[in-house]
């Protein structure tokens, strides 16, 4: 069987294919060079019973808007003992 430039350039192309679909799958990137935006967390508190989205703003005296930028997928309706809340950080 012989080897052509071809299968060789195919061959490459299909494991740089492979390579970056794990890469995605895993949710890495490759912005070298590029600091990765996003919200910080510094402090974080576990939900206590009873404890509501609004409370804890007023307990560590936040923003609603800036609660939200450091816990971008917290569900405020659906809060569980024990889940941990960032009260801390960057947005």
């Amino acid at each position: 069987m012989a080897i052509t430039k071809t299968s060789v350039f195919l061959n490459l192309a299909l494991m740089l294919a492979l390579f970056l679909a794990l890469s995605l799958a895993e949710g890495r990137t490759f912005a070298i060079g590029f600091a990765k935006s996003g919200p910080q967390c510094d402090s974080v508190i576990g939900v206590q019973e009873g404890n509501t989205c609004s409370d804890i703003t007023q307990q560590f005296d936040l923003t609603t808007e800036f609660f939200n930028s450091i816990n971008p997928n917290i569900n405020c309706d659906a809060l569980f003992v024990g889940q941990w809340i960032c009260v801390g950080g960057s947005g």
